[in-house]
């Protein structure tokens, strides 16, 4: 009943402040406590969301770019998914209309990876990490901060928290974009200036923030808290939960 009220009173909420809540049907089990998040102006972005196996995305038909994706990461997956071999496939999502997608030409001669916003390293099966290299799972991302950095310190690192932790941890990651984005390809698809990574332990109750420049020469930074990053993205990812830090 506890449940249900509070999941009554965020979509009220998102309602009264013009906001949205996308309906993720077919995978609830990707959010805490089954609550998608929050989004601000979901309209105007042609938001749309997309099930796989191991991840779920809600997907701007505007930015051609995730707003964010959700994986539910636990030891047994990570275990799982070191036993796979990447396949970098990548390719268009048929789920997304032609005018809402990115295209294998939009990356071509950009100068930009294909950055994965749920990785490739943390998919259990043959299936999912397929599905992974779904161009609606991607951001342009600066090759060095993608293969460095990212890859290195930020994905490595969540890898090794949820190891350690024994249990299951919530991972949301997406792009943040400047005022005046620029784009790639002839789709026009959205650079994002930075890169998040939110991590919630629900058993611990915390909640952190990676937050990382998309640029080659990018450093490590301090972890922000989640009050943070829902400031700086607009983001409600854990509607009616108040972690600590």
């Amino acid at each position: 009943m506890h449940f249900l009220r509070s999941t009554l009173l965020a979509a009220l909420l998102a309602l009264a402040a013009g906001a949205a809540q996308a309906a993720f049907e077919a995978c609830r089990d990707f959010f805490p406590n089954r609550t998608p998040p929050v989004i601000a102006d979901s309209d105007r972005l042609i938001a749309r969301d997309l099930c796989y196996d191991a991840f779920a995305i809600l997907h701007s038909g505007l930015r051609k770019t995730p707003i964010f994706v959700v994986e539910r990461l636990s030891p047994e997956q990570i275990d799982d998914a070191g036993d796979e071999t990447r396949t970098n496939r990548f390719f268009a999502d048929a789920r997304l209309r032609a005018a809402e997608r990115a295209t294998l030409a939009d990356y071509k001669g950009s100068g930009y990876d294909r950055g994965h916003m749920a990785p490739a390293g943390d998919m259990p099966t043959a299936q999912a990490m397929a599905q992974s290299f779904s161009l609606a799972n991607m951001v342009p991302q600066a090759p060095e901060h993608n293969r460095g950095l990212w890859a290195k310190v930020v994905e490595k690192g969540t890898r090794q928290y949820v190891k350690r932790s024994g249990h299951t941890v919530y991972v949301f990651t997406g792009p943040v974009f400047p005022a005046t984005p620029k784009t790639i390809g002839p789709g026009r698809v959205w650079v994002p200036a930075a890169l998040f990574k939110l991590i919630y332990d629900p058993q611990a109750g915390r909640a952190w923030a990676h937050w990382s420049d998309n640029r080659d020469d990018a450093q490590p930074t301090r972890p922000l808290s989640y009050e943070e990053l829902q400031r700086r993205t607009g983001i409600d990812f854990l509607p009616g939960i108040t972690p600590g830090y």
